[in-house]
């Protein structure tokens, strides 16, 4: 199948990350220590693992240790998680991860091989991952009140893209579907690729997904954004309107996430040392900028917050799971 040049030169794009991506982000210990494990549950070249490799960099110094990444992917970054439960808590292990593990798989999932508020510490908040609603530049609708307009008159063709079924922009999708009464449906695709080549041909008439892997075609003027899931405003994208302020509620808690664990029973202090030296990375000027254009905003807050934030998304998700019947397979 051939794509249109800004999908052909994404996917050169992600190939050659996958290339480079596969050097250690150190090099051997030369103390002797055995090395930090920042382990993430995807594989080489993807965005988190990048930005797990530029966290590396930093802590090496601000650890004086030897920090490696190590890539466990599989089961939905589930795979990663159980490593980092059954590693020992003393600080040589540490976990970066999405926020459905944790927010949204309690909720789906009838048994999970670890409980996410006993198994694993939350040592800090790193990063906010925008995702934003899409349509090609060919739709009738240029802003998410017409799209909105434009489906109610046209309730067969309420597919919504997505990547993920049992993810909160799938949960998102069926909120406002019961806000405005038009029957939406969440489609699941096997990547964005597909999704965005549907989204362009006409197919599909509105897509949800990471600003990141949209920009180039947004920039080719392929695709329009129609709105920014959150609560504010985008630094990415500071003219396009959250969706709740453009009409469209359901999705304020959508965003994605990326934060830091480590097993429990980690000692006090060892996390606060390690929890100091994630929210200084994340501050620095170079990974921010590193990090921004792959569609990431670093955030920074403690692991107490963290804690709070997930309690948070799982209460306001749990309704909505519960009300949609829907349940997690392998």
């Amino acid at each position: 199948m051939l794509f249109p040049n800004p999908l052909r030169r994404l996917a050169a794009a992600l190939a050659l990350a996958l290339g480079a991506s596969a050097v250690p982000a150190m090099a051997a210990p030369a103390s002797g220590d055995a090395p930090v494990r920042i382990v993430v549950g995807f594989a080489a070249g993807g965005a988190l693992d990048i930005f797990a490799r530029a966290l590396a960099e930093k802590l090496r110094v601000s650890l004086d240790t030897p920090v490696l990444v190590e890539n466990r992917p599989g089961a939905s970054a589930r795979l990663a998680l159980e490593n980092v439960k059954r590693a020992p808590p003393d600080g040589k292990t540490v976990l970066i991860s999405p926020a459905p593990p944790f927010t949204i798989f309690p909720l789906t999932y009838k048994r999970l091989a670890y409980d996410p508020d006993k198994d694993l510490v939350p040592v800090a908040y790193l990063a906010d991952v925008p995702l934003v609603a899409s349509a090609s530049v060919n739709q009738p609708y240029r802003t998410m009140p017409e799209y909105l307009a434009w489906v109610k008159r046209n309730p067969d063709k309420g597919g919504v893209g997505l990547v993920t079924l049992g993810g909160s922009i799938h949960f998102g999708v069926l909120s406002l579907s019961k806000s405005i009464g038009v029957p939406l449906l969440p489609t699941a695709y096997r990547g964005a690729v597909m999704m965005l080549t549907d989204e362009i041909g006409g197919t599909l008439p509105l897509g949800i997904d990471a600003v990141g892997g949209q920009m180039e075609l947004y920039r080719a003027g392929k695709i329009r954004f129609l709105g920014v899931t959150g609560t504010r405003r985008s630094a990415l994208l500071p003219d396009v309107p959250t969706l709740a302020e453009a009409g469209a509620p359901g999705f304020e808690t959508a965003s994605g996430w990326y934060s830091a664990f480590v097993p429990a029973g980690t000692p006090p202090a060892t996390v606060a040392r390690i929890e100091k030296a994630l929210l200084d990375a994340v501050k620095d000027p170079v990974v921010r900028d590193k990090m921004s254009a792959l569609g990431m905003e670093m955030n920074g807050k403690p692991g107490d917050a963290l804690r709070k934030l997930i309690q948070a998304q799982r209460m306001q998700w749990g309704p909505v799971v519960a009300a949609s019947g829907f349940t997690a397979s392998e």
